[in-house]
């Protein structure tokens, strides 16, 4: 009975950690203009909160320098760069983060949540305006 009891919790536990987890991993982005494959984005946890960075560039692996980026970031290479920062896990929505465009250098605020398994839709926000990408996951 007791091997059980023990079972079922770690069988909860590791159910617990799958449904925390399940955005972690790397998605393939989609542009908005031409429908190809832009780029690889690996989402991961950091502290309770969940960031996005630049893994692969699928579209113009030359530009491979954020011309465009604010501050900091401006002139730094774009593989390995956070575009997403600071996201948080409320109910099965992720968001009060930001997500940045290195193509135009905009800082958006940002939502997202799955759809399915394999569907990630990412939501930038500029006020009461903003756009739905769809990403892929990548496999």
């Amino acid at each position: 009975m007791i091997r059980n009891l023990l079972l079922a919790a770690f069988g909860l536990m590791f159910a617990l950690q799958a449904s925390a987890a399940d955005v972690v991993g790397k998605w393939r982005t989609i542009d908005d203009e031409t429908g190809q494959p832009k780029s690889i984005v690996e989402i991961y946890e950091k502290d309770g909160k969940y960031f996005g960075r630049i893994d692969q560039l699928l579209m113009k692996p030359n530009d491979t320098i954020c011309e465009n980026c604010p501050g900091d970031l401006k002139g730094k290479p774009l593989v390995g760069m956070d575009v997403i920062t600071d996201m948080v896990k409320k109910g099965k929505k992720y968001e009060g983060g930001e997500i940045m465009d290195p193509v135009k250098g905009k800082v958006y605020d940002c939502k997202f949540w799955l759809e399915g398994d394999n569907t990630l839709k990412v939501r930038g926000y500029l006020g009461f305006l903003y756009r739905t990408q769809t990403w892929q996951r990548a496999q």
